[in-house]
């Protein structure tokens, strides 16, 4: 019997590099869910139809273009008393010319599928963001933009806990620069550990998934939560909120991002 062979080597190599990604994923989670400075939230931009058009809004952003998420952060924040009062410090970084891998469905697609698809995405962020920065404290959201006009749905975003990393998928388009920042906010909250709140039919759950789960009438309910996005109108019907003013961060996200205790009762 071979004791070293070269598929037990593998094995030995690739149980060793998954056992220092979890080492280094324990770190950012205690890093990112401390609350005790700003969360450093860098916006990679990726011309994903390689469109003009594309080119010349990723040319155009700034900064500013990503304020609502700063503003709506420290608002929800300020409403369960954290301590660091700009929650999240969020800035335009350099443009990226590689698309990601692309991620598996989740529906078909083995365990080992996805384990080897979050190993080669954070190759894929190391080789495409080669700077000093650390990244215990620091999310990277890579927004693949596009111009939206052939009528075709966009893929699903989705953010990693483990790692710190967000794939948003966004128009380039200014009059959708506030919904854009909902879905960058969404996935930015996945990172530090808040779950979807929507049901198989994108219906957001009671009472979770709600943003006034009390009101009296329940419906219709005038914001979003955020990790559900909608805004219900009844059971089965509900409507994307349009912007960031319209979400709040519930007490179940709350709980998730350690903004809050299990036996809080704010």
């Amino acid at each position: 019997m071979k004791l070293f062979s070269f598929r037990n080597l593998r094995i030995l190599v690739l149980l060793g590099l998954l056992a220092t990604v979890a080492i280094y994923s324990k770190s950012q989670l205690l890093y990112s869910t401390a609350w005790l400075e700003p969360l450093a939230v860098i916006i990679f931009p990726i011309n994903a139809d390689g469109k003009p058009g594309t080119g010349r809004y990723i040319d155009g952003l700034s900064d500013r273009d990503f304020a609502d998420i700063d503003a709506f952060m420290a608002r929800e924040g300020h409403k369960y008393k954290i301590l660091e009062r700009s929650p999240t410090h969020t800035r335009l970084g350099p443009p990226v010319k590689a698309a990601p891998p692309e991620a598996p469905d989740p529906r078909s697609s083995s365990i080992l599928a996805r384990i080897i698809w979050s190993l080669r995405l954070r190759y894929w962020a190391w080789k495409n963001t080669p700077d000093d920065e650390s990244n215990r404290n620091r999310v990277r959201m890579f927004v693949l933009y596009y111009q939206g006009d052939d009528g075709q749905p966009l893929s699903h975003s989705l953010g990693l806990q483990k790692g710190l990393l967000g794939i948003v998928h966004a128009y380039a388009i200014k009059a959708q620069n506030r919904q854009n920042n909902l879905v960058i906010a969404h996935e930015l909250l996945h990172t530090v550990g808040a779950t979807d709140k929507y049901d198989s039919n994108n219906q957001p759950t009671y009472p979770e998934g709600y943003a006034a789960p009390a009101r009296s009438p329940r419906y219709p309910q005038t914001r979003a939560e955020i990790m559900s996005g909608r805004i219900p109108s009844s059971p089965t019907e509900s409507v994307m909120a349009k912007s960031l003013r319209s979400c709040v961060i519930g007490r179940a996200t709350a709980r998730e991002i350690n903004w809050i205790g299990t036996d809080d009762s704010l």
